[in-house]
């Protein structure tokens, strides 16, 4: 599909925008099925395969290492040749990954398993660049809300995967799979459906057309994409993403041992656990439009509050399931908030040549640090309990809200690009561009 830049306009834009989120969207279902059809299984086949339970946690951990470590190459990759090819890349290599973990159990062959989940992580790996996806082509007054759309739909894929595990269990006994291997059906079949639809929906590339429209300096239809570069704005944003998923990780990894040792059943854990998942993705649009209407920075502290509301409540609360469910709850609306609104940060205080490299290093950044809290964690509980550990995460915190004045936005009217006014302007007013060349 080609697009001619000479004759697009400022709702032209705005259209192929519209478009981009909903295929975007539609692919986060398709990816975040797959992915939890996959995790929901992996400390079990983990712990089948291996013998002992003690390496079931190495599951998730080959995902997240898999997710930390192509990252960067993703964004490269699609800083060079698109967010089409990139993101049915990432997930053409999780196909692969799901495929040969069917293989490895097969084969009964726990290391080819943890392989296999290593490139499983390619699948979450391009779904975090799907919400920088939504940003590239957005304006200042819908950035967070298209970005936050996109971060929402996970919601879906990720509440049906894990409902599909009996379904698939008895399918895949019916065609003679290995067992607990069924339920990775539904996986391929999310995963072919994902790419599928990247290749053939996802035109024009999001990110291609905003280099072009860059490159060429296509008026004011692009006066929101190529945006002054402020460094160290960008750099907050990437330590508030990062404390806010090492927070959440950390207490939320530790939690079901906790109400496990309290005599909760799997059955409220595992409804604690739903919920918490429900904050972290149910209301990304709400803080989405917020951080369009409030600020990002505002935002961001309004992630922070939810988030030491959650550490006191599971500090002092510790002893109570429901307080305990209350703290996960509000775990997630604040990583949620902190999420939305610190990708929007990052991505308008980024130079358009320099965005998909921060996004990349945004995104590794993120999940070493959430596999490091994971893994922390676990020491900080049985060292000073649940209480300590929460009271622990929240330095974390602490430091996001102190750093808060580093990423304000400055005032001078270079920064601002006179800019807002003409943002609004140009929705209402079609203005054709007639400087810029042809681009697919």
């Amino acid at each position: 599909m080609k697009t001619d830049t000479a004759t697009l306009t400022v709702s032209d834009v705005g259209r192929i925008q519209r478009r981009t989120v909903w295929v975007l969207s539609i692919g986060q279902i398709l990816g975040g099925l797959a992915f939890g059809a996959t995790v929901s299984l992996g400390a079990v086949l983990a712990a089948e395969l291996s013998g002992d339970e003690a390496f079931s946690g190495l599951a998730a951990a080959a995902i997240t290492l898999g997710t930390a470590a192509l990252a960067v190459p993703f964004a490269a990759f699609a800083r060079a040749r698109g967010r089409r090819p990139s993101l049915a890349l990432g997930m053409t290599i999780a196909l692969v990954g799901v495929v040969l973990v069917v293989l490895s159990v097969a084969l009964d062959s726990f290391p080819l398993l943890l392989i296999s989940f290593g490139l499983v992580g390619a699948g979450q790996a391009v779904n975090l660049q799907t919400r920088f996806a939504a940003a590239d082509l957005a304006t200042d007054a819908t950035r967070g809300r298209d970005l936050s759309l996109v971060v929402w739909a996970t919601t879906i894929g990720a509440v049906l995967g894990p409902n599909l595990t009996g379904p698939g269990e008895d399918l895949g006994q019916a065609l003679g799979m290995p067992p607990l291997t069924g339920p990775y059906l539904f996986t391929v079949i999310a995963q072919v459906l994902g790419i599928a639809l990247y290749l053939v929906a996802l035109r024009p590339d999001p990110l291609i057309l905003a280099q072009h429209l860059v490159a060429r300096d296509a008026g004011k239809a692009t006066r929101a994409i190529a945006k002054p570069d402020r460094p160290v704005v960008a750099r907050y944003a990437i330590f508030a993403i990062a404390a806010a998923h090492g927070t959440m990780v950390s207490v939320m990894a530790m939690t079901p041992v906790h109400l496990l040792h309290h005599g909760a059943s799997l059955t409220v854990i595992g409804t604690t656990i739903s919920l918490h998942i429900a904050g972290m993705f149910a209301l990304s649009p709400v803080f989405g439009i917020l951080a369009d209407r409030i600020g990002r920075v505002p935002t961001i502290l309004i992630g922070q509050a939810l988030l030491i509301a959650s550490l006191l409540t599971a500090s002092f609360g510790e002893a109570s399931t429901v307080a305990v469910t209350v703290a996960l709850v509000l775990l997630g609306l604040g990583w949620s908030a902190s999420t939305v609104a610190g990708s929007a940060l990052l991505t308008e205080a980024s130079a358009e040549d320099l965005r998909t490299r921060r996004q990349g290093r945004s995104d590794l950044i993120m999940s070493l640090v959430g596999a490091v809290g994971a893994i922390a964690s676990g020491v900080v509980l049985s060292w000073i309990g649940y209480a300590g550990l929460a009271l622990v995460a929240g330095v974390l915190v602490v430091a996001t809200i102190a750093l808060s004045p580093l990423g304000r936005r400055p005032e001078s009217a270079t920064e601002r690009g006179e800019g807002d006014l003409d943002v609004d302007i140009v929705v209402e007013h079609v203005e054709r561009d007639t400087s810029a060349p042809g681009s697919s």
